[in-house]
């Protein structure tokens, strides 16, 4: 039967003593399912492109071929390989997205985001900096102003309250004098 994914282990002999029938799932991976092609136990191609994620080898085939693909595989020790055919998957729907710059265009744009948003951080920080020394020197002109107020009390405003309130002026009279002492 052509294309059957099952193999049956039994032998032609029926005794008691062997066991029931087995049958073993062998399916392909999807490169060879893709390529209609034979899987075999030391496939290259099976770790990396399991049958049921067929759209991985489509895309990575489209773009380098299952030739380049298996090449490149067996060129590279068994620890880097899923790790390249990573970047082969990635590549190839870069390139399938935008043809002409594929993985670069989609770099440089983030290169340009990288810097727009480091010059919008920039002029932050220099609004902050700004910010804290109008403050700072805000501070510091009313410390200035408070210690002006207090060395030099004006005496106007006393006898001013004192003169327009006639008796209550003249009760409060010795309460301002201890103020004044204070200062």
């Amino acid at each position: 039967m052509e294309g059957s994914d099952t193999i049956n282990t039994s032998s032609s002999s029926s005794s008691s003593i062997q066991p029931q029938p087995q049958s073993v799932v062998v399916s392909p991976c999807a490169a060879c399912k893709i390529l209609r092609r034979r899987c075999v136990d030391k496939c290259v191609l099976a770790p990396y492109f399991p049958p049921h994620d067929p759209l991985k080898f489509t895309t990575a085939h489209r773009v380098f071929g299952a030739s380049n693909i298996i090449k490149f595989l067996q060129e590279l020790p068994e620890a880097q390989r899923e790790d390249a055919v990573s970047s082969m998957v990635y590549e190839a729907k870069a390139r399938l997205r935008d043809p002409v710059y594929g993985c670069a265009g989609a770099i440089c744009q983030l290169q340009k985001q990288v810097t727009e948003l480091q010059e919008q951080l920039a002029i932050a920080h220099a609004d902050i900096l700004n910010m804290q020394s109008q403050h700072s020197n805000l501070m510091a002109l009313i410390y200035m102003e408070m210690a002006q107020s207090t060395t030099t009390i004006d005496h106007t405003k006393t006898t001013f309250f004192v003169e327009d309130t006639n008796n209550l002026g003249l009760l409060l009279e010795p309460l301002w004098d201890i103020n004044l002492q204070l200062v």
